[in-house]
């Protein structure tokens, strides 16, 4: 068939087919289903996507890595251009090259086109911006009439998860579905039942919708400004009485989709001149350091690497020595938890929106599906789960439920029975 679901993620992209009448996610990258949504753009012109561009810029190969690359729709960086060599690329053109390169990919692994396509979106891009989320959708649907596909449609991730979901129940039930990635919380109220999968029409079962943009990129951003940037000058004193170092540079290093904008030359000789102001500049030369190698993004993955780390063991180590010999930053779940609580607050609350929405008292909710990396942090999963304490918890595949439902999705709208 050449049809497909394509969950682009802030984080991760999966691309589902159909075998056999089930969804079946493509391997994108050697054995993996997953592929990061990364690219490098190395020196020559070239670029490498997912693994491989982590990898090239982790070993030190000279060009530019950019991640979370999903982030920026919605957003005024959509419009903005960044550099790469002598040349400046609009951040459109980026998404469209690496969401190019995984449907060639998957074309390659399934030995068929792929011509129609159920996109994901999060129930919110942006939010309280309708006319942006607009945008934002209408910027996907470009891009994915561009790069090849002729129907194109959206579905929401949540939504999409709870199709898969629903394929491994036995009786009829009212599902909260939450999905937590990379860059949004998506939330969904579902009734599912074996009896209703197949039914063409499902929009009376969908009983609320609704999202914040908060993921696990805003975990990392908030961890990192709490225990990482400070020791680059963030909320250090200028000489002036009552001045400190302007903040700006550290939002931006520790923000995935703004990590680039500081390798802007104005940004260094702007770095070297507060440096001169400041009262410990030696904090300022670190930053420097980080700057002038182009190494935001290796603290951005440190970062992660111990807010994941976290989830299972209660104390992790930031290693940056390749900054200054003996600098690093230890890090306990205590402490990930008190620079990031408010955030898994907000999301749990919007479990509140939904439960108001589909006219619902908490008890009401059968089952709670969990999927998207961030439910793996232990004050995520628990606010979560506090907001419909009576019902039964399942974690579904927490990177390829949404791909597989939008599949399913791809199924319904582009199959044969269509």
């Amino acid at each position: 068939m050449s049809i497909c679901g394509l969950d682009f993620g802030t984080s991760n992209t999966t691309l589902g087919t159909i075998e056999g009448q089930a969804p079946v996610l493509v391997a994108l990258e050697a054995a993996q289903t997953t592929i990061p949504s990364a690219i490098f753009y190395e020196v020559d012109g070239g670029a490498l996507i997912g693994r491989r561009a982590v990898e090239a810029y982790v070993e030190g190969a000279p060009g530019r890595l950019m991640r979370s690359l999903k982030s920026v729709l919605g957003t005024s960086l959509i419009d903005e251009t960044t550099r790469l060599g002598r040349e400046r690329v609009s951040f459109r053109d980026v998404i469209a090259y690496y969401l190019g390169a995984v449907k060639r990919r998957a074309e390659q692994t399934t030995g068929h086109e792929l011509r129609n396509v159920v996109h994901g979106r999060p129930v919110h891009f942006v939010d309280n911006a309708p006319d942006a989320d607009r945008k934002a959708e209408d910027i996907l649907l470009t891009i994915a009439r561009g790069i090849g596909f002729d129907e194109v449609t959206f579905q929401f991730e949540p939504i999409a998860a709870a199709l898969d979901y629903e394929r491994q129940i036995t009786s009829e039930e009212v599902a909260l579905i939450a999905d937590i990635g990379g860059g949004t919380s998506d939330f969904s109220i579902v009734r599912l039942g074996p009896d209703r999968h197949g039914k063409a029409d499902r929009a009376a079962d969908i009983l609320a919708n609704d999202g914040v943009r908060i993921g696990g990129t805003d975990f990392d951003r908030q961890l990192s400004l709490g225990v990482v940037m400070p020791l680059f000058g963030f909320r250090s004193a200028m000489k002036r009485p009552g001045l400190d170092v302007p903040s700006s540079y550290f939002h931006d290093l520790a923000t995935w989709s703004s990590i680039n904008r500081m390798y802007e030359p104005r940004v260094m000789a702007d770095i070297r001149q507060v440096r001169q102001e400041a009262s410990e500049p030696e904090l300022l030369d670190r930053l420097i350091r980080v700057v002038h190698e182009q190494r935001g993004h290796t603290l951005a993955m440190e970062v992660e690497d111990a807010k994941i780390a976290l989830s299972e063991k209660r104390r992790a180590d930031i290693p940056l020595e390749w900054v200054t010999p003996g600098l690093g930053a230890d890090i306990s779940r205590p402490d990930l938890v008190s620079h990031t609580k408010q955030l898994a607050d907000r999301i749990a609350a919007r479990i509140n929106n939904c439960l108001v929405q589909a006219g619902l008292a908490p008890g009401n909710i059968d089952a709670v599906f969990l999927t998207g990396g961030s439910v793996k942090l232990a004050h995520v999963h628990k606010a979560i789960t506090k907001a419909v304490p009576s019902a039964r918890v399942v974690e579904g595949d927490i990177f390829g439920a949404v791909g597989k439902g939008l599949t399913l999705e791809a199924l319904r709208r582009y199959g044969p029975a269509s």
